[in-house]
């Protein structure tokens, strides 16, 4: 059980599928079977293009990326996934995150899309199985870009206190939370804040710690790879997981962004230059 409730879950589905239905460009909606159950997939962009995978965050769904798939859908057809666990519409299943068992979700994922060799990027909970795939089929991944990614720098702890503090205020509780943990303005994106406040009305997060990656594993990103991060991410330590990628993907370009915080956003034209560089 992924919800509080059946019918809380219904409102989010429903919510989303609203949102679907206003995607900024031209999309297939594919349906496609995996040993984990059904996965979403949203498709958009030419389709002889090189492909692009698209993993969300946590408590999060494809629509994330709803701000960003105009540009990147005209180079690429972009796969933007559903991950299964989580609000979207894929299955509501949640194997361990430690050992292959996401990786093998994945493998059912690209084969019935067709897919071989793959750019992926991935944010937040979404950068971690992006990196777990990457760390274990570097051969099938052409590029890699992390957006404030799991299991790399130390997971932190402290906004866990303060969320829960603020959570008898109701939705100032829930504004105060979003800002201080994700760096989100609620009175700048207010219907952004209002599916927000849905999901988490309704939505159970994982509880599971992200398992983190061994400096051998790290050293396996053959790839060209990017990483942008906020200094002020509440949730991850962003200046661990910048040292410990310059140290084990000495290639790899990094970027930490001062006044940013978790939520790592408008980066539509630096992901696209270093996709098509």
């Amino acid at each position: 059980m992924i919800y509080r409730t059946e019918a809380g879950g219904q409102q989010i589905r429903r919510r989303y599928q609203q949102l679907l239905a206003s995607w900024p460009v031209p999309a297939e909606h594919l349906r496609v079977p995996t040993r984990e159950g059904e996965t979403f997939v949203v498709v958009s962009g030419p389709r002889d293009a090189p492909p692009l995978v698209l993993f969300h965050g946590s408590g999060a769904n494809a629509a994330a990326w709803m701000g960003d798939v105009a540009a990147w859908s005209g180079k690429f057809r972009v796969y933007a996934v559903d991950m299964i666990g989580e609000p979207g519409l894929s299955a509501p299943s949640r194997p361990p995150l430690g050992g292959d068992a996401y990786v093998r979700w994945l493998d059912d994922v690209f084969e019935a899309l067709g897919l071989d060799q793959v750019s992926i990027a991935g944010m937040s909970l979404g950068g971690w199985l992006a990196l777990a795939y990457a760390t274990r089929r570097p051969e099938r991944v052409a590029r890699l870009v992390l957006l404030c990614p799991g299991g790399v720098g130390r997971q932190k702890y402290g906004w866990l206190v303060k969320t829960l503090l603020y959570k008898p205020f109701g939705e100032r509780g829930l504004r105060r939370s979003l800002k201080t943990v994700a760096g989100m303005d609620a009175a700048a994106s207010p219907e952004a804040f209002a599916y927000l406040q849905l999901i988490f009305t309704h939505f159970l997060p994982r509880k599971e710690k992200l398992p983190v990656f061994g400096d051998d594993a790290l050293r396996r990103l053959t790839m060209p790879v990017l990483v942008i991060a906020g200094a002020r991410d509440a949730m991850l330590d962003s200046f661990g997981t910048e040292r410990r990628i310059r140290q084990a993907v000495p290639h790899a370009k990094v970027t930490i962004l001062p006044e940013v915080a978790h939520a790592v956003l408008g980066q539509t034209e630096p992901v696209l230059e270093f996709l098509t560089g």
